[in-house]
C-alpha cells in the first residue's frame, strides 16, 4: 500500500510539472489543471470505492505555509530603483483603493438581499476582494518585465492589505479612532520586528557553514510569521520586507559597511536561496491546489442557486478594475484580465468563525468565482497579441501605459 501511495503522489506532482512548464506556453493557468486533476482523483476513488482519510484539516496549513512562500518568492524577484516609484505607487493603489470599493460593494448587496449588519457583510465580502498572488504571479512569466513586476507587487500588496483588513474587522466589534490607533501601533511593531528579523535571518545565511543552512531559515520564516500572527500582526509586512531585502542587497548602502554580513558570500547564497524558494512554493502550491480540488463536490461545482451570485461579483470585480487601470493610466491589454481569486480567498472564507458567516457566502460561491476569473484571465492572456508588448529601452511609465 505504502508503494502504490509513493507512486501515486509522484505521479501527481510530475502531472503538476507538466502543467506548470506548460502554462507559459498555453497561457492556461496551472490552478484550473491541478483543481481539475483533484476533482478527477475524487472521482476515481469513489467509482472504486477507495476510503481515503479526510484531508481538509491540511488545507489551512498548506495554505498559510504556501501563501508565505508565494509572497517571499514574488518579493525576491522585485528589483527596487526610483525609476520604479511611480510602478509601485501605482500597484498600490491599484490594489488598494478597489479592494475597499469592491468589499464595501458586495457588503452592500449582502445588507440588502439578506438583511445582514455591515460587519457580517465586511468580513464575507472581503476573501473575494484579493487578488491572488498564487495565481497571478505565475501566469504573467510572458509579459514584459514592467507589466510582470506591476502584477507581482499588486498580488503582494493585496495579499498583505487584504489580510489586513480582514484581521481589522474580525479584531473590533465596533470600529473607532481608538481601533485605528490600536492597528497602527501593530504595524508599528511589525516594522520593528521586521528590521530586527530581516537583519538577523540575513545575517544567519551569511554565516551558516553547515552543509544545511536553508531549510532552517525559512523553518525561522514560518516561525516569525506565525508567532507575530497569534498576536495578531500583520505578519506578511516580515515576508515582503525581508524578500525585498535579500532581493536589493546590491542597493543596500548600509551593508557596505557592515563587515559581519559578508556582503559578497550573502549574495551567492541569496541566488540558492531563491533557487529553493522557488521549488518549495512549486511544492506546497501544487499540493495545496490538487487538495482543494480532490475535495470539490460536483454540486458545489455546479450549484446553480450561487451563479447569479458569483456572476454579479465577477462583473463588479473586472468593472472596477476597469476604471482602476484607466485612472491610473495603464494598459488594459493584459492587465484587465488578470484579477484572479484564489488561495487567499480560500484561507480566509475558512477563517470565518461559523457564528459570522452568512448564508449567502458557502463554498459553492467561492469555488465558481474563483474558476471564473481563473479562466477569464486564461482567455485574455491568449487574446494577448505579442505586438502588443512595449520595448524594454522606453520608461517604466511608457511600458505600461502603451502595452
Amino acid at each position: 500500500m505504502s508503494t502504490i501511495i509513493i507512486i501515486t503522489f509522484c505521479a501527481l506532482l510530475l502531472i503538476a510539472y507538466v502543467f506548470d512548464f506548460t502554462s507559459s506556453k498555453t497561457n492556461i493557468p496551472s490552478v484550473i489543471l491541478l483543481l481539475l486533476l483533484g476533482w478527477g482523483i475524487r472521482q476515481l476513488t469513489d467509482i472504486s470505492r477507495i476510503k481515503l482519510p479526510d484531508f481538509s484539516p491540511m488545507l489551512p496549513v498548506l495554505g498559510t505555509v504556501g501563501l508565505i512562500l508565494i509572497v517571499l518568492e514574488g518579493a525576491l524577484e522585485l528589483s527596487y530603483s526610483r525609476s520604479k516609484i511611480s510602478l509601485i505607487n501605482k500597484s498600490f493603489l491599484g490594489a488598494f483603493l478597489p479592494m475597499l470599493v469592491l468589499a464595501f460593494l458586495i457588503a452592500l448587496l449582502f445588507m440588502l438581499f439578506g438583511d445582514y449588519s455591515l460587519k457580517a457583510g465586511l468580513l464575507n465580502a472581503i476573501p473575494f476582494c484579493i487578488i491572488s498572488s498564487a495565481i497571478a504571479i505565475p501566469s504573467v512569466r510572458n509579459l514584459t518585465r514592467w507589466k510582470k513586476e506591476f502584477v507581482i507587487y499588486e498580488s503582494s500588496f493585496s495579499d498583505i492589505l487584504g489580510v489586513l483588513f480582514f484581521t481589522f474587522i474580525t479584531m473590533n466589534e465596533v470600529i473607532s479612532i481608538h481601533s485605528f490607533g490600536i492597528f497602527g501601533l501593530q504595524i508599528l511593531i511589525m516594522l520593528v520586528i521586521s528590521l530586527v528579523a530581516t537583519f538577523g535571518l540575513s545575517y544567519l545565511l551569511s554565516k551558516i557553514q553547515h552543509h544545511i543552512k536553508f531549510i532552517p531559515i525559512i523553518l525561522l520564516v514560518i516561525l516569525i510569521y506565525s508567532i507575530s500572527h497569534i498576536y495578531n500582526l500583520p505578519a506578511l509586512i516580515f515576508i515582503l520586507l525581508f524578500g525585498l531585502f535579500l532581493g536589493n542587497l546590491n542597493k543596500i548602502k548600509l551593508l557596505n559597511h557592515l563587515k559581519k554580513f559578508h556582503l559578497e558570500e550573502l549574495k551567492k547564497e541569496v541566488v540558492k536561496f531563491k533557487e529553493l524558494t522557488i521549488e518549495a512554493t512549486f511544492l506546497v502550491r501544487t499540493i495545496f491546489f490538487l487538495l482543494f480540488g480532490y475535495l470539490m463536490e460536483t454540486s458545489t461545482i455546479l450549484n446553480p442557486s450561487t451563479i447569479p451570485w458569483s456572476l454579479c461579483i465577477v462583473i463588479i470585480i473586472f468593472a472596477l478594475r476597469a476604471i482602476q487601470l484607466k485612472l491610473s493610466g495603464l494598459s488594459f491589454k493584459p492587465l484587465i484580465f488578470i484579477a484572479p481569486r484564489g488561495l487567499i480567498t480560500i484561507l480566509l472564507f475558512f477563517s470565518i468563525a461559523p457564528s459570522q458567516r452568512i448564508l449567502l457566502v458557502n463554498t459553492s460561491l467561492i469555488v465558481q468565482v474563483i474558476i471564473i476569473t481563473a479562466l477569464i484571465m486564461m482567455f485574455g492572456l491568449m487574446l494577448t497579441k505579442e505586438d502588443e508588448i512595449p520595448k524594454e529601452n522606453s520608461s517604466p511609465d511608457q511600458q505600461i501605459q502603451t502595452g
